[in-house]
């Protein structure tokens, strides 16, 4: 009798470790699972949409639109021209017109926007031209899987509404500023070529000025030709 009251007893004490092993793995799996959710949730970036950019002169106006990395906390400053002197990061921007509000997107695609400017074009008797100027960057030229400054930076405008976007240098540049040109109605581009190809925007690539017809913009065209270039080498480098 006592021998299977100690059996019983012997079977009750393994079950009970058992059972509270169980228990505390399933806990633990739980605890993991949970971490591990937390630790994801906040290494995803979240959508950000920043201050609003009023300009009187337009019917629209801007919500730009980023990402908050959680990791790193970062955050993007404007002057008061809505042109930054510091790198910005906008993912997008959202036009909203002030009185029937319209709503649309600048862009249908993924892209970063590192700069913007809002010019104008007066004529004399005529109503004024406004519109957006760009520095977008939306291929990895350089392949390290990122777009970031390192990689090709476009030039496009858009109207003051947001809407036909219009690409205004070539691919495998990067722009680096722009003056408006009243009395001819034109935009003059200042532009690094990557003219060794490879795959780099350094001092050793060319430098060149694209003019852009504001009345019908397109790809500028280059203000100083491989001929230009070649006969000022031949002067200087002889």
């Amino acid at each position: 009798m006592i021998n299977h009251n100690l059996k019983k007893i012997t079977t009750a004490i393994i079950v009970a470790i058992v059972s509270s092993s169980c228990q505390a793995n399933v806990f633990r799996k739980a605890e993991q699972a949970k971490t591990s959710s937390i630790a994801e949730e906040k290494s995803q970036p979240n959508i950000v949409y920043g201050d609003l950019i009023l300009k009187e002169q337009s019917d629209y106006v801007m919500i730009p639109v980023r990402i908050k990395d959680n990791n790193q906390n970062r955050r993007s400053y404007l002057d008061s021209s809505g042109y930054s002197d510091k790198e910005i990061q906008f993912f997008n921007i959202i036009f909203f017109h002030k009185r029937n509000g319209e709503t649309n997107l600048l862009l249908k695609k993924k892209a970063i926007i590192t700069a913007f400017d809002f010019l104008e074009k007066k004529e004399a008797g005529k109503p004024s031209t406004r519109f957006w100027l760009y520095k977008i960057i939306e291929n990895d030229t350089n392949k390290d899987n990122k777009l970031n400054t390192q990689d090709a930076i476009i030039g496009y405008i858009s109207d003051s509404s947001g809407k036909n976007l219009q690409q205004i240098t070539p691919n495998n540049t990067q722009l680096i500023n722009w003056t408006i040109i009243q009395s001819v109605g034109a935009i003059l581009l200042k532009v690094i070529e990557d003219s060794d190809n490879d795959k780099k925007f350094t001092e050793r690539d060319k430098i060149n000025f694209l003019k852009v017809n504001i009345n019908k913009p397109a790809i500028g065209t280059e203000i100083i030709t491989d001929q230009i270039d070649q006969e000022i080498k031949s002067y200087i480098l002889k």
